[in-house]
Parts: structure tokens; C-alpha cells; sequence
């Protein structure tokens, strides 16, 4: 099986964060300072250097003034479309 990390869907997943985190005004340093966290964090977590667990991405999605259950839409939502293009 292949690592999490090499699969379409984490890729995905590193372009929602992204995305989400442009779409509500913030920069990475912005970001990570609302999580008390250095910017490199941000950066790390961005370049899928960093791996979030739930808790982490429960924060991440309240600093940038949303909740894990929008996340989650959203993140479905880009898999469902990547996976009708591929079709």
C-alpha cells in the first residue's frame, strides 16, 4: 500500500488547507501565530513536511474562522471533483 503521503488524496488535502487559508486573508505567519506556533509551522504543515492530527486540524480550521465539519465538505467535495475528471 502506499504511504498517505504520496496519495493523490493528501495532495488534495495540502491544496484545501492552502486554499482555505489564502481564501480567509491570512498568511502562513498570521496563521501560525493564531495557533501560537511559530511560521514555520504553517510552511511545514503547507508543504506536507508537517502532519496534522484531529485536534491540530480542529484549531487550524477555528483560526481561520470555519469548523472541521466545513473542512471536511470542502475536502470532499475536491476529491469527488478530482476523482470525475480522472473518469
Amino acid at each position: 500500500m502506499t504511504k498517505a503521503i504520496y496519495r493523490r488524496e493528501h495532495v488534495i488535502f495540502l491544496e484545501v488547507l492552502k486554499r482555505m487559508r489564502v481564501e480567509s486573508g491570512m498568511t502562513q505567519a498570521q496563521c501560525s501565530a493564531a495557533l501560537g506556533r511559530p511560521q514555520s509551522f504553517m510552511s511545514d504543515v503547507e508543504r506536507g513536511v508537517r502532519r496534522l492530527d484531529t485536534v491540530q486540524l480542529r484549531d487550524l480550521c477555528l483560526a481561520l474562522k470555519t469548523n472541521l465539519v466545513s473542512f471536511i465538505k470542502v475536502y470532499e467535495q475536491a476529491l469527488n471533483g478530482e476523482s470525475k475528471s480522472e473518469k
